[in-house]
C-alpha cells in the first residue's frame, strides 16, 4: 500500500496514511479518492459545518467494513480543532468537534469519515437550533420525484408562513433536505414544534402525497416528513457530505430551479469537484439572512386549538415529553384495547 501523503487545505497541510486503501469497492474508490473529494469541495462544506458540534460517520475499512457514529471528539484531536459540550436527551453529555478550519475535514476523512452530521446549532449557544431542518423522506412505493414534487409545495409553506426561504438539497439517497437559517432564539422543543406544523400544513395540501405519521404502519405511499429529525440530538447529514452507497454519492446543494430536474445520481465524489469549481457553493448565501419561526409558531397554537392536534411522539430513545401521546404502535394499542363485557 502506498506511503503516507501531505494534504493542504486553508494553509495546513493533513497526513493521510494508507491513501491507497478501498473504500467503495464497486469503483475502486480510494481513501485517497476521498480526501482529495473534500479537498475540492472544501469552502462548501466548512461552511454547512462551521462552529457546529459535528458527529462523524466513520468507515475505517471502508464501506463493507464495520462503522461507527463518533459522537465524542476522537482522542489525539490537533487542538486547533474547537470543541463544544453538547448534552444528549438522556442526560448524558460529550465535548464534540466544532470545525473551523478546512482542515479539520480532510483531518475527520483522514479516519475514515464519510459523512459529517452537525447539530443545527453553533458551539456558543448549544440549546438553541439556528437552522429548521425538513427531511422529506421517500416510504416504500415513492421515489425521489415525489419528493421533489413535495419540496415545492414545502416552498410555497414556508413563504407564507414567515417568507421562510428554503435551501433545498439531495439527501444522497432518494429523499430531499430543506434548511432554513433561523434565528437562535428558540428551543429544541419549540423548532420541533414548528416542524409538526410545517407537516400537517403539507399533509392539508397534499393529502394522498405527504404524511407526518410517526408509524410506519399508517404512512402508505407517501413521502413522510420526519419531524423528529428536529428533536435534540437528531442530525442530518451535511451538505457535500459522501453517504455510504456503491457509487460514493453526496449529499447536492441545489438551487430551486433544480428540484426535480437534478438528479441524486448526477452527484458523487468524482462530479461534484467539477460542479463546484464551475458553480462554487450554491448555498454560500444561506447564513445571510435569518427568519422568525413566529408564524410557525402560530399556525402551531391554531392547531392545537381549532383542531385539538397536540405533540406527536418522539423517538424511542427519548424520556417521556410533557403532553406527548402514546408511543405504541396503532396496530399494537388495538390489540391490547378491552374488548365490549
Amino acid at each position: 500500500m502506498a506511503e503516507a501523503v501531505e494534504l493542504e487545505a486553508g494553509g495546513r497541510s493533513v497526513r493521510l496514511s494508507s491513501p491507497g486503501k478501498v473504500f467503495f469497492p464497486e469503483h475502486g474508490y480510494t481513501k485517497l479518492d476521498v480526501a482529495r473529494y473534500y479537498q475540492a469541495v472544501a469552502p462548501g462544506v466548512l461552511r454547512a459545518l462551521r462552529e457546529r458540534p459535528t458527529t462523524l460517520q466513520r468507515y475505517p475499512d471502508g464501506i463493507t467494513g464495520e462503522w461507527f457514529y463518533q459522537k465524542r471528539a476522537p482522542k489525539g484531536m490537533p487542538d486547533w480543532i474547537p470543541t463544544a459540550h453538547i448534552t444528549f436527551p438522556s442526560g448524558r453529555s460529550a465535548d464534540e468537534m466544532c470545525p473551523t478550519e478546512e482542515a479539520a475535514v480532510l483531518w475527520a476523512a483522514q479516519y475514515g469519515t464519510l459523512t459529517f452530521h452537525p447539530w443545527p446549532v453553533r458551539r456558543d449557544d448549544v440549546d438553541h437550533p439556528d437552522e429548521l431542518r425538513i427531511d422529506l423522506d421517500p416510504q416504500p412505493g415513492t421515489d425521489y420525484d415525489d419528493a421533489a414534487r413535495a419540496a415545492h409545495e414545502l416552498r410555497a409553506v414556508l413563504e407564507e408562513f414567515g417568507g421562510l426561504r428554503g435551501w433545498p438539497k439531495t439527501s444522497g439517497g432518494r429523499g430531499i433536505h430543506v434548511f432554513v437559517p433561523i434565528e437562535p432564539r428558540w428551543t429544541f422543543t419549540q423548532v420541533r414544534r414548528a416542524a409538526i406544523a410545517v407537516g400537517r400544513e403539507m399533509e392539508r395540501r397534499m393529502p394522498e402525497r405527504v404524511t407526518i405519521k410517526w408509524w410506519k404502519e399508517e404512512r402508505g405511499e407517501r413521502i413522510f416528513i420526519d419531524y423528529n429529525q428536529t428533536a435534540r440530538d437528531r442530525t442530518i447529514a451535511s451538505a457535500y457530505s459522501v453517504r455510504p452507497r456503491p457509487n460514493a454519492p453526496v449529499s447536492a446543494p441545489l438551487t430551486w430551479d433544480e428540484v426535480g430536474v437534478a438528479h441524486p445520481r448526477d452527484f458523487d465524489i468524482t462530479t461534484m469537484p467539477a460542479r463546484f469549481a464551475e458553480l462554487g457553493d450554491v448555498h454560500a448565501g444561506m447564513d445571510d439572512t435569518r427568519y422568525s419561526l413566529d408564524a410557525l409558531l402560530e399556525l402551531a397554537t391554531k392547531d392545537e386549538h381549532d383542531h385539538g392536534l397536540g405533540d406527536l411522539p418522539y423517538p424511542p430513545e427519548y424520556p417521556k415529553m410533557p403532553g406527548e401521546p402514546s408511543r405504541v404502535q396503532p396496530s399494537r394499542a388495538r390489540k391490547k384495547a378491552p374488548g365490549p363485557d
